[in-house]
């Protein structure tokens, strides 16, 4: 078992990482926390694996549980207002505690609903995936909106991270993927050293052994935590963060949420923002060998057919880290070396076109 603090100027909490970590779940709870009653969110796939085990390890708790669609599809209006409607039919209160067991989506969820019930209660995650590792870390919680993801959120730290990896086994290959972007973000933005021995390292993704899934997960959320550490609500250094997600995130709308994984979208949103980094800033890069790479791990790289250049700008133009309408990107200057740049929608549809050819 690997433990990692997540220190930030408000708080600070332990990530626990490692096969059967899930066994911490009850202790910590009982040292750390005085709760009344406990509602664990998940979703329809996920509580069928794994609800019966945290109802088990819980036995001794009085355990209300609400289970959500799966994916994007738990990041509406009417599934959050449906999760605070159970959490007072249940009768919790401000001693009451939430669990978020699931993927991304969940902990967003259940994150958001923590944080605006009764203004606040305490909330747990306890990630179900590899995308995960970076949602799951860092506090940001929320809800999409039909004009952009993640619109309707808040910032606000969990009181641990319970991260088992048994539970990534039962994970299919395209949400594997998904999550393996984040990682591969997670060192392009900071460890140059870390990138390398992904590359390296990381052949294929069919056949991830547990000593590999520790390995780059714990470094994913060392990477992640130092950034949060740093700029907790996003006002600096963390946007850096949202390196291939500025077109990512415009084609996860612009296709419909859930029709591509986050990851694959943010793969696709990477490839963009290292030809845009070459063209505006600088970058050294072999990416012919890394696009051979994301290949040869089944990464679709191109964008997807049938999406509007123009819609994809209008989409950028909305997104929640644009300021009166610029468009802004993470770029790297050098891996490891990011910086925020502005674009002129001009410049960014000639290069969309040279993308998508």
């Amino acid at each position: 078992m690997i433990q990692h603090m997540v220190k930030t100027p408000l708080k600070s909490y332990p990530v626990y990482i490692g096969p059967g970590v899930i066994d911490e779940l009850p202790r910590f709870i009982q040292e750390h926390l005085s709760v009344t009653k406990i509602m664990v969110i998940t979703d329809e796939k996920v509580g069928v694996l794994y609800l019966d085990r945290i109802l088990q390890l819980l036995k001794d708790f009085h355990v209300e549980a609400i289970r959500v669609p799966s994916g994007e599809e738990a990041k509406t209006f009417d599934v959050y207002y449906e999760c605070q409607t159970a959490a007072l039919n249940a009768g919790l209160d401000r001693g009451s505690l939430i669990l978020a067991l699931g993927g991304g989506a969940v902990g967003d969820l259940a994150g958001f609903v923590a944080a605006t019930f009764m203004r606040g209660i305490p909330f747990i995650q306890l990630p179900t995936t590899i995308l995960a590792h970076d949602s799951a870390v860092g506090g940001k919680v929320a809800i999409n909106h039909p004009k952009g993801k993640n619109m309707i959120g808040a910032f606000y730290q969990p009181e641990a991270v319970i991260y088992d990896t048994h539970f990534l086994a039962s994970l299919p290959q395209h949400e594997i993927r998904s999550g393996f972007a984040e990682v591969i973000k997670h060192g392009l933005i900071q460890d140059f050293s870390f990138y390398t021995w992904l590359k390296n390292h990381i052949r294929q993704l069919e056949y991830l052994t547990e000593e590999d899934l520790v390995t780059f997960l714990a470094k994913g959320i060392e990477i992640k935590s130092v950034i949060v550490g740093e700029d907790e609500k996003e006002t600096g250094v963390r946007a850096y963060l949202n390196f291939g997600h500025t077109l990512g995130h415009a084609i996860e709308a612009e296709m419909g949420y859930g029709k591509i994984t986050h990851g694959e979208a943010v793969v696709i949103g990477m490839g963009f923002a290292l030809q845009l980094s070459q063209k505006f800033a600088g970058l050294q890069m072999d990416t012919a060998a890394f696009q051979i790479w994301l290949d040869s791990l089944g990464y679709q790289t191109e964008l997807p057919r049938g999406l509007s250049l123009d819609a994809l700008i209008q989409r950028m133009k909305g997104d929640k880290k644009s300021i009166d309408g610029q468009i802004r990107f993470v770029l790297l200057n050098k891996i490891g070396m990011p910086q925020i740049y502005e674009l002129s929608e001009t410049e960014i549809l000639g290069e969309l076109e040279q993308f998508s050819l």
